[in-house]
Parts: C-alpha cells; structure tokens; sequence
C-alpha cells in the first residue's frame, strides 16, 4: 500500500508530537504510566482520524457533486466516535481524559505544522539522494 505523501508528514508530526509531550510530560506528571498511556491512545486516535480523513477526502473527490455530503458525514462519524470514546474514558476512568483529548489535538497542531514536516521531508530526501 503506498500512502500519501502529504498524510505521511501529518502523521509524522503527530508521532512527533506525541514524542514532544511524552518527554515533557516526564518532568511534570507524577503517575507517568498513566500518562503515557493517555497520550499514545490519543495519538493513536489522531493517526486514525488523520487516516480516516484521507480517505473520505480521497473517496468524496471522486464523487462530484455528492462530495460534501460524503465529507460531512465522515466528519460527523469522527467526531461522534471521538465523544463516545471521550465519554467511556470519563466514566470508567481507565485514561486520563483531558490528556487523551490533548493527544487527539494534535492531529490540529500537525495540520498546522504541516508546511514545517513538508520542508523537513524534503530535506531529507535530498540529503538521502546525495548520498
């Protein structure tokens, strides 16, 4: 399966933010097991959604004018998804909730990011090619 590139970099930036909260987490959370499980489900969240995205866009693009229909109830299935996972967790208590919630927006701030993770991505492909 060959992924997109721009969907490569958006879940680059999310891994990595993950990685940027995990080490700053360790100097500010005292229960660092559970932490660390909150914030790689919520990562992993993100990646999924960042996943599920991609193909919604890719699959409604090709449907014309039924397109935003198909967008909209992507987006709606996310988002209900997220709240109902979002909801479990409160209630049972297993993850830390706003930390999940963090990780889950980082799927944002790798959107944000993304023209950064693109520069980088390029640069590494070409320090590879001059190899």
């Amino acid at each position: 399966m060959k992924i997109n590139r721009t969907l490569a970099e958006m879940l680059a930036g999310i891994f990595f933010l993950g990685i940027v909260c995990q080490i700053i987490g360790a100097f500010v959370v005292s229960d660092q097991l559970l932490y660390a499980k909150s914030l790689w489900f919520g990562i992993l969240l993100a990646g999924a959604s960042a996943v599920h995205m991609y193909r919604s866009l890719d699959r409604a693009l090709d449907l014309g004018k039924d397109a935003s229909k198909i967008i909209f109830r992507a987006y709606l299935i996310r988002y209900v998804l997220i709240f109902a996972i979002l909801l479990i967790i409160m209630t049972t208590g297993v993850l830390q909730p706003l930390v999940v919630f963090m990780a889950y927006m980082s799927l944002k701030v790798a959107a944000f990011l993304q023209p950064v993770t693109h520069k980088l991505w390029c640069k590494l492909e070409s320090l590879k090619k001059g190899r």
